[in-house]
């Protein structure tokens, strides 16, 4: 799977219309093997990327969990220092 694409279930605040755009986007990136769809497949493109971010957008808020919601700057310190070990 796409590293750019980052887990957005559970966190405090939730998930932006836009981060899910954004993974989605990313998806459909990755699927087509292109950044920048030709003018004439542009229209398919922007369509799966809206599709897939609507159904991301109802799974995210359809979806439960026991478990206390994520600080978004923890898990990016995490993140952060697992780079750290890895390209260190």
């Amino acid at each position: 799977m796409c590293r750019n694409i980052k887990t957005l279930f559970n966190f405090d605040p939730p998930a932006t219309h836009d981060e899910i755009r954004d993974a989605a986007l990313q998806f459909v990136r990755k699927l087509s093997g292109t950044s920048k769809p030709s003018k004439k497949n542009e229209e398919a493109f922007n369509r799966a990327v809206d599709t897939i971010a609507e159904a991301a957008h109802e799974m995210l808020h359809a979806m439960e969990t026991h478990q206390h919601p994520r600080n978004r700057d923890e898990e990016a310190a995490k993140a952060k220092a697992r780079s750290a070990l890895r390209f260190a």
